[in-house]
């Protein structure tokens, strides 16, 4: 019997690919299961997490990755979107809102007594 419920407009490609995907779940976790309860793992002395090679090959990309780095125009315009507009827009800002209130206070709107940067 099967685990997937039964959609009305899902193709049957599509509810075999999903029955596939349910059933390996299954199995890895039956698996995952298995290797972490290993009773005799722990009495020879080799306990631990289990090994997974696709967290290993993560982590190794974390350690590695300044080595096969390769600068793109992608990674340009990245760095700038994430980097460089942002200081610059939050400059702007600044200047922007700071002017405002400098021009009331040369325009003698604000008494020198409500200033609030009277010693800057």
């Amino acid at each position: 019997m099967s685990k997937v419920p039964q959609q009305l407009d899902a193709s049957p490609e599509a509810l075999e690919i999903t029955e596939w995907k349910v059933q390996r779940r299954q199995q890895l976790r039956e698996e995952f299961l298995k290797l972490k309860t290993d009773p005799f793992k722990h009495a020879s002395g080799a306990s631990g997490s289990v090994f997974d090679p696709a967290i290993l090959r993560f982590q190794s990309i974390g350690v590695n990755y300044y080595d096969y780095f390769k600068p793109t125009g992608k990674m340009v315009l990245r760095g700038i979107g994430l980097i460089v507009v942002p200081m610059f827009g939050f400059a702007y800002l600044l200047k922007r809102s700071r002017g405002k209130i400098e021009a009331s206070y040369r325009r003698g709107e604000v008494s020198y007594r409500d200033r609030n940067s009277k010693f800057v």
